[in-house]
């Protein structure tokens, strides 16, 4: 019979290993930090996709400083284009840019705030379970 060994799990030698008896309290933490990581990267996906079509958006009003002010321009509204003026789409892109920048900050504002919950949770547990326990990105 071949025993296959896992990377992840590893022994821990003697001297790092912590007796420490896992709690209510303590489980109630540790799941309070998982549902804080999961949540926090799909915060941080929303986050990082806003952003760049916050990019997108700003590209395409540089661009637009280019274009004849008499030209109509081809503006995408759900998955039709629609004929518009300059002055028209510019004035649009103003408003999605002011809506995605306050999108933008908010979501950074909640990572911000998990990220804190996160590190006041890391402290607790670090501080119980020391090496016994990995909260750490891979």
């Amino acid at each position: 019979m071949t025993t296959i060994k896992s990377p992840e799990l590893t022994q821990l030698n003697e001297d790092e290993e912590v007796n420490a008896e896992v709690t209510w309290e303590d489980q109630q933490n540790i799941n309070s930090f998982s549902k804080l990581v999961s949540k926090y990267n799909d915060i941080e996906e929303q986050y990082e996709h806003k952003k760049q079509e916050k990019e997108y958006i700003d590209d395409l009003a540089l661009e637009l400083e280019l274009v004849d002010e008499d030209e109509l321009v081809r503006y995408k509204i759900g998955d039709a284009f629609i004929l518009l003026s300059l002055s028209e789409v510019q004035s649009r892109l103003e408003q999605e840019t002011s809506l995605l920048t306050e999108e933008v900050e908010e979501l950074r504002n909640q990572l911000d705030s998990m990220n804190d919950k996160m590190q006041q949770l890391k402290t607790i547990l670090y501080g119980k379970f020391g090496t016994a326990i990995n909260l750490e990105k891979d």
